[in-house]
């Protein structure tokens, strides 16, 4: 039986108790830190030739400018060459996908107050940005769709991808999904130096305006060190679900705890119940479906060292405990989950029902599966249309507009000991 971590709600410490399991180790050290801004320094200053290096290093293929381009005539030869369930899965998931986010378009907006002015905001795309789509333990066609669909609908002008290839092989359906999404460019190029790559240019690789995406622990301190170079999405860490569950089949619940466990050692699981004994049913569900999981010492390992059974005594308590957690995925299994849902304030995407499993989230729904992860849900959202697009502020005003608020802007510079700032108003008040 996996040694999973069990809490109960009516421990007296069991505050601190949940504190200590939310407290996972998922940010970088020192050393990657360091690692990483001499990677950042050396791409920048070498361009594709430390690229290259990098690339050949870590990734284990004679990497050259040439060689690292993917062109949009390679993406479509990957569309062809996948099967046709390949082809119809993927064409439906981008139909869902851009259907949800067109409905997260922002609109240019304008009104004029009692002083006269017109005030307002426009709407633009950006122009250029870069897809990092991870690779190495699995491929990701589906992170493929969830940053590039948004980014079309958006309306950004050129979509950029780098995808890690260990040993120079290219996973053939995240081509395809690059192709069926949007991408027009690609990079066949990851870790560090491919955030370096996107973040200053190089002379083959285009610098962006924002970078979107979520990778390991490099890819992470990579993105946090050239925030302000160009835009990131999030610092994304490990993988997470909290599932609170009031009744249901046990070997179901046991799955939709196990499917982020799979994705990697440092995920979490979490699953809330208000019957003890469901608790134990799954416990042994889990164990059974560790049996026959082909990434099961991946989950093990994942649910031993962060995963937990959680006993509340009402689904209110449920409902607090959800809001510290704050998590990246959240299944609602209850038999009425509309009646708890106003109770919860903290989680990058909900599920709600028992035919609802995060899986159905990350690959066909429709909304974005990049999600807020490590708490951050209380202050972040998932990713989006307006994640693509930014807000400029527009003021337009008369003299009559001047002369009815300017006295108070420019009192308010004097006092700020801003003189050339009141002068300007000043001078239009006083013209003549």
């Amino acid at each position: 039986m996996a040694n999973i971590t069990r809490l109960d709600s009516a421990d007296t410490d069991f505050a601190a108790k949940l504190e200590a399991l939310l407290a996972r180790e998922t940010d970088t050290g020192d050393d990657v830190q360091h690692l990483v801004a001499d990677i950042l320094s050396n791409v920048k200053k070498r361009g594709n030739a430390a690229l290259c290096e990098y690339t050949e290093r870590f990734d284990g293929w004679a990497c050259t400018p040439e060689s690292m381009e993917i062109s949009r005539e390679r993406m479509q030869a990957a569309w062809e060459a996948v099967s046709d369930l390949d082809r119809e899965s993927l064409a439906l998931a981008v139909e869902r996908i851009r259907a949800y986010h067109e409905r997260q378009l922002q609109q240019d907006w304008d009104f004029t107050d009692d002083a006269g002015l017109t005030l307002g905001q426009r709407i633009t795309s950006l122009d250029r940005v870069g897809l990092y789509v991870p690779g190495g333990k699995a491929a990701y066609p589906s992170s493929v769709l969830m940053n590039a669909v948004p980014a079309v609908v958006a309306g950004v002008s050129e979509i950029v991808m780098v995808v890690p290839t260990p040993g120079g092989e290219i996973n053939e359906l995240v081509l395809a999904a690059a192709y069926i999404s949007g991408v027009q460019r690609g990079f066949a190029v990851g870790g560090a130096q491919a955030v370096a790559a996107l973040a200053y240019g190089t002379e083959t690789v285009p610098a962006v305006d924002k970078i979107v995406g979520p990778g390991n622990k490099f890819v992470a301190a990579a993105k946090r060190q050239v925030f302000g170079t160009c835009g990131i999405d999030m610092i994304a860490g490990p993988s997470e679900i909290v599932v609170v569950a009031d009744g249901g089949h046990p070997a179901w619940l046991a799955a939709d705890f196990l499917s982020q466990a799979e994705h990697d050692e440092a995920a979490q699981s979490i699953l809330i119940s208000t019957d003890a004994h469901l608790l134990n049913q799954v416990a042994e569900s889990i164990e059974a479906h560790l049996a026959v999981l082909p990434r099961a010492a991946i989950a093990r390992a994942s649910v031993e060292a962060h995963g937990a059974l959680i006993h509340v005594h009402s689904l209110q308590e449920a409902a607090a405990a959800v809001n510290v957690i704050a998590p990246e995925h959240l299944e609602l299994a209850l038999e009425d989950p509309d009646a708890l849902l106003p109770s919860i304030r903290h989680a990058g995407a909900i599920f709600l029902g028992h035919f609802v499993p995060e899986a159905l989230g990350d690959y066909i729904a429709g909304p974005n599966h990049v999600l807020p992860t490590n708490r951050t849900a209380r202050f972040s959202s998932p990713l989006g249309v307006y994640d693509f697009q930014k807000r400029t502020s527009v003021i337009r005003s008369t003299r009559a507009g001047v002369e009815a608020i300017g006295p108070a802007a420019a009192h308010l510079a004097h006092r700020e000991g801003l003189q050339a700032h009141a002068l300007t108003l000043e001078l239009r008040l006083n013209d003549e």
